[in-house]
């Protein structure tokens, strides 16, 4: 019993110590006006040569900081203890040197001291780790409620409650394709500072303000994850699970969808740009001031080179990546649009399948719902498809109001 007191002792002497790393990282990541910035310059992400966890920037994070040092210290002390005497052991009475085995039955001192001082370890390490467990699933009283819906392969986000509410926004991966290249084909740009970690719209929150996560899924499993928050939530379809975060510093933090969920899993990156309560307002009424100029009179009547224009680029932001820039499709996987019997047929269908979405048989990938898309992008995109390509549809024009009395 001496030594598990002694082995407690200790334990509890590398607790404090592991307590205090965290800090050391967080102040060599905040700089003197109070931004996270990386050791590298970089803000938020992944760095080469990094071989620790990110430095926190939440109390969360901080906290599974300071459990993984913690931990990986009394694994250190449990292998120096152990291969210690048993090195020692093999040495010291090695048969060269004239020792004979010893004979001997169970011992009630060593049955007992094999029992305790693991379990002393254990409670040691659980105490901390639950504490902090529950207060990662704790998102109560959150200032901003925030829906994440993954999909493939790009983020939508909802401003539910708090400052913000009603906005909302598709994510995709801004990192232009000519740097990614393709499978037998060089990339034909310099790669950026943030290749494949930044996005068109970024998630932006106040500093110090507790954020829920609501997150669910329209196709298959992904994960939302943040490692300098802490934060790593699957969403999951037909199901709504949340976490939460508060950050305590302003910067951009960048992360992956961490499931691996279809083709362009690697091209669905996080990120969200942490600013002050002044500068989220002035953000807010600017993306209220974008939305409404973004959404157009449903009834106004566009002409069929307008909604070819307009539906290209949505057409380039959300459906390239599964149908290819040629309307091809993926054999097996993704319907071809090119010469498709739903995009030369009655567009009755089409809007409906943009509306609904679409189970088959023939394709491994069903076709999600797109009714998060304005009444205005849907009749642009189908209006695109059905004059691309070698389509040639009868019925070659879609009008918004059309998509408004269908969404009825």
């Amino acid at each position: 019993m001496k030594h598990a007191k002694r082995l407690q002792s200790l334990m509890l002497g590398l607790s404090v110590m592991a307590a205090n790393i965290p800090a050391w990282a967080a102040d060599a990541a905040v700089s003197a006006t109070g931004t996270y910035t990386s050791a590298t310059g970089g803000t938020g992400g992944p760095v080469a040569g990094e071989l620790n966890l990110q430095p926190p920037a939440t109390q969360i994070a901080s906290e599974i900081y300071s459990l993984h040092t913690w931990m990986m210290m009394v694994c250190l002390v449990i292998f120096v203890a152990v291969f210690g005497v048993m090195f020692y052991s093999i040495f010291k009475h090695r048969k060269s040197l004239g020792h004979k085995p010893a004979s001997f039955h169970e011992s009630t001192a060593v049955e007992i001291a094999w029992t305790v001082v693991p379990f002393l370890i254990v409670i040691g390490m659980a105490l901390p780790a639950t504490r902090t467990v529950v207060g990662m699933k704790d998102t109560s009283n959150a200032d901003i409620t925030i829906k994440v819906t993954g999909m493939q392969w790009k983020w939508g986000y909802d401003y539910l409650k708090g400052e913000g509410e009603g906005i909302a926004f598709l994510s995709n991966l801004s990192t232009p394709r000519a740097q990614v290249g393709a499978p037998g084909f060089e990339a034909t740009e310099k790669r950026g500072d943030n290749y494949l970690m930044e996005v068109d719209q970024e998630v932006v929150v106040p500093v110090n303000k507790k954020i829920r996560l609501v997150t669910t899924a329209n196709d298959v499993i992904h994960s939302w994850s943040i490692p300098a928050f802490g934060v790593k939530q699957d969403a999951i379809p037909g199901f709504v699970r949340d976490t939460w975060f508060k950050a305590e510093h302003t910067g951009t933090f960048r992360g992956y969808c961490s499931e691996l969920c279809g083709k362009e899993h690697a091209f669905m990156p996080i990120v969200v740009r942490v600013v002050s309560d002044a500068d989220y307002s002035a953000w807010v009424a600017a993306k209220k001031k974008e939305m409404a100029a973004l959404a157009d009179d449903p009834s106004k009547t566009w002409t069929i080179d307008e909604l070819k224009t307009k539906g290209e680029k949505v057409y380039a932001a959300n459906c390239v990546a599964c149908h290819q820039a040629n309307g091809k499709g993926v054999a097996a996987t993704f319907a071809p649009l090119d010469g498709s019997p739903v995009v030369t047929g009655p567009k009755a269908e089409q809007i409906d399948v943009l509306l609904h979405g679409k189970k088959s048989g023939k394709y491994a990938t069903e076709m999600p719902a797109w009714k998060q898309l304005s009444d205005t992008d849907i009749a642009a995109v189908i209006t695109y498809t059905r004059n691309s390509w070698s389509n040639k549809a009868a019925e070659n024009i879609v009008q918004p109001a059309e998509v408004v009395a269908a969404r009825k």
